[in-house]
């Protein structure tokens, strides 16, 4: 396994971020609930990432404290990366079924309006069962697979519900709160790659990631799975920027036709 901290004293320094961030996510209960399974990294350029932990007599975090603690630190003048262990979007086929333009923030908009998993008393389940919202209008299969799951080959549909591995709850529950970062702090957030697959200087970006990709890379140490998801995922962030090969991640090798669904679809950055 590599040890980070000699990565960071061998290597030449080429990084463009000053500050990486790594969230495992959780779509159980609701978004105000404590849950285990929410957990945060930070690192900054020297310094080697280390748990945030919940503010306040919780815990754990919450969906939405996330996404205001997220909200408060993309505020501030320090280029950042953030990696988000749930999927961006949904396949080509959704929004073919749906007849929904292939249009990102559009689509943000259309899904908060069908299943508002932001709300402060809904669980993901109750939209699934008719009790909240209107998920019937707006339903996947689990055989529908986005162009980034196909070539990462592991990562389950972001349809398929109720199986050990799954990203759908955390998916469903997550898509609003990108919304929700995307209002706040218009302009500031660079989301990858619905905004362009090349990071303009001195820009903020949030990025999906999988944290499997990494996780056996790293030495386990105390951390349980969830902590080592998220530390992973801040850690390979920091590392690929430092050794420049962050830049090759934001740039996979796919056809012309390839990134223009990728572009709607969203991509798993560290997925060549």
């Amino acid at each position: 396994m590599r040890c980070l901290s000699d990565q960071l004293m061998t290597h030449v320094d080429l990084s463009v971020f000053r500050r990486y961030i790594g969230i495992d996510y959780s779509g159980a209960e609701t978004p105000t609930s404590s849950l285990k399974g929410l957990r945060i990294y930070l690192g900054e350029r020297d310094v080697l990432p280390v748990e945030v932990r919940a503010p306040g007599p919780k815990k754990y975090w919450s969906r939405k404290g996330i996404a205001q603690w997220l909200a408060e630190r993309l505020r501030e003048d320090v280029p950042t990366i953030v990696g988000i262990d749930h999927g961006f979007s949904f396949p080509l086929r959704y929004f073919e079924t749906h007849q929904l333009p292939p249009d990102w923030p559009a689509f943000l908009d259309d899904f908060q309006e069908h299943w508002p998993t932001d709300g402060d008393n809904t669980y993901v389940d109750f939209i699934r069962e008719g009790e909240v919202g209107n998920g019937a209008a707006r339903m996947g299969s689990s055989r529908w697979r986005r162009l980034t799951e196909e070539r990462a080959r592991t990562p389950k549909s972001v349809f398929h519900f109720d199986v050990h591995g799954s990203v759908a709850k955390s998916t469903h529950s997550g898509l609003p709160w990108l919304r929700y970062l995307r209002r706040e702090l218009p302009g500031r957030i660079h989301f990858w790659p619905f905004d362009g697959w090349l990071i303009p200087e001195n820009r903020t970006v949030i990025a999906e990631v999988y944290p499997s990709l990494w996780s056996r890379s790293f030495a386990r140490e105390e951390r349980d799975q969830d902590q080592h998801d998220a530390y992973s995922a801040a850690a390979w962030l920091q590392e690929s920027d430092r050794t420049g090969t962050l830049q090759r991640f934001l740039l996979p090798m796919l056809s012309p036709a390839e990134y223009r669904v990728a572009q709607v679809e969203g991509w798993i950055l560290g997925v060549m």
